[in-house]
């Protein structure tokens, strides 16, 4: 079935509407100012607003739904709330696509059901599969927009990389996606759907029970964990994302923990403070450089928000510890950043943060003008860090042969299509 995307985003439960003005009165200036930079963000996101949750035909979009607004469904076509919560098992537990096999549901609300309302999935353009068994799909959404979302397996489990934004608006210079254009974010339904197109691909459903999403009871499936570290800026996509991963952890249905998903940002400071207290999940950074001259230069994100307010951030990160360490990630580029006096530097940077760093080998891609890091390079960055106590492992490149390893993504969308 086509992908649909998700319903238009009410205000996370945490956040009253309307609070702001009232709030905004009694805050300290650097949270005013915070908070003022989230609205500014919020504002630039609208523009690039997904397509509703209403189809052609005028059927809705079930997935992306909240549980209230899937209740407020079934009262508009007569029904009774209870029916949002047999819905939301079989969709998001039972993975259902039809509602002829809700076999709890009478056949005659079955086909009512049917007219008026659709459970999609994002319609999969391509599938490739890696020589080292990683997967890729190219994803295809109702307006014809793509992503890329990546499986990466490791034994018996694995991480689903997500996309959340279709391009890119940060133009990382070592990044195949930050070559593409922002043509707009990801619904809530099309973030959710990449997790759940690739169960289907998979077989696995029904969600597992008992440990399920903590790595206890969960007959040793692939789909483990989810990273967020697709195409685009997670948290400039943040309501939309933020609403996806609140269905992904809701116990009765995906039941993913949020010690199983890892979000990975290049620094948009003011939305890591709001999804550290909103969701809790895993934070990973994009540093790939020790100074601000040269993180200017490859990650030009780096000058509205520089290393030291990054870092502060990730000092102040909620649950932060030894136990649950944000992950910082560092692309090797050689004769670039990847010197021995790069790695004392980052080692003094890191220190007071419970921090791990993954090292990343440059992946080329058509066009880049770098080159991977030679081993001895790797080796001897890797030490440093060892050495003074940052667990600091080199990654090893998965699907390179599909273009499927970080930083290769891109897909073919352009902004003017989407009319």
């Amino acid at each position: 079935m086509p992908g649909a995307p998700g319903p238009a985003v009410t205000p996370h439960p945490t956040r009253k509407p309307g609070a702001f003005p009232q709030a905004l009165r009694v805050m300290a200036p650097e949270a005013l100012l915070d908070a003022g930079e989230r609205e500014r963000i919020r504002a630039k996101s609208a523009i690039f607003a997904p397509p509703g949750a209403t189809l052609a035909d005028g059927r809705r979009e079930l997935v992306g739904m909240t549980r209230e607004q899937l209740a407020a469904e079934m009262v508009a076509i007569g029904e009774k709330p209870f029916r949002a919560k047999q819905l939301w098992h079989w969709i998001y537990h039972q993975g259902a696509t039809d509602f002829s096999v809700m076999n709890s549901i009478a056949r005659p609300l079955q086909a009512k059901l049917s007219e008026k309302f659709v459970i999609g999935r994002p319609g999969v353009a391509t599938e490739q599969t890696s020589s080292d068994g990683t997967r890729k799909w190219l994803f295809r959404f109702r307006d014809e927009q793509q992503v890329e979302t990546v499986y990466i397996p490791d034994d018996d489990r694995g991480a689903l990389c997500i996309s959340t934004q279709v391009g890119c608006t940060l133009s990382c210079t070592f990044c195949h996606t930050g070559t593409q254009k922002l043509v707009r974010n990801l619904g809530v339904a099309e973030i959710v759907g990449q997790f759940m197109a690739a169960r289907d691909s998979y077989g696995e459903w029904p969600t597992p029970t008992g440990g399920a999403g903590d790595g206890e009871g969960d007959g040793g499936r692939k789909l483990s964990n989810i990273v967020v570290m697709g195409m685009g800026e997670p948290l400039y996509n943040y309501e939309n994302l933020a609403a996806a991963l609140t269905i992904i952890m809701d116990h009765e249905g995906i039941a993913l923990s949020r010690r199983r998903i890892t979000l990975s940002t290049s620094g948009v400071v003011p939305m890591m403070d709001l999804c550290g207290q909103e969701l809790g999940v895993n934070l990973a950074v994009s540093l790939h450089a020790t100074n601000d001259a040269l993180r200017d230069e490859i990650v030009p994100l780096n000058r509205k928000y520089p290393i030291a307010e990054l870092l502060a951030a990730c000092r102040r990160y909620p649950g932060a510890s030894n136990a649950r360490r944000i992950t910082f990630e560092y692309v090797m580029l050689r004769g670039v950043n990847d010197s021995i006096a790069e790695a004392h530097e980052l080692v003094h940077l890191l220190e007071g943060i419970p921090a791990k760093v993954n090292l990343i080998p440059f992946n080329p891609w058509p066009g880049s003008p770098y080159k991977t890091s030679t081993p001895e390079a790797l080796r001897g960055f890797a030490e440093v860090l060892n050495a003074a106590g940052y667990s600091s492992p080199i990654r090893r490149p998965r699907g390179r042969d599909i273009l499927a390893a970080c930083g290769q993504l891109k897909t073919e969308s352009e902004r003017a299509r989407r009319a």
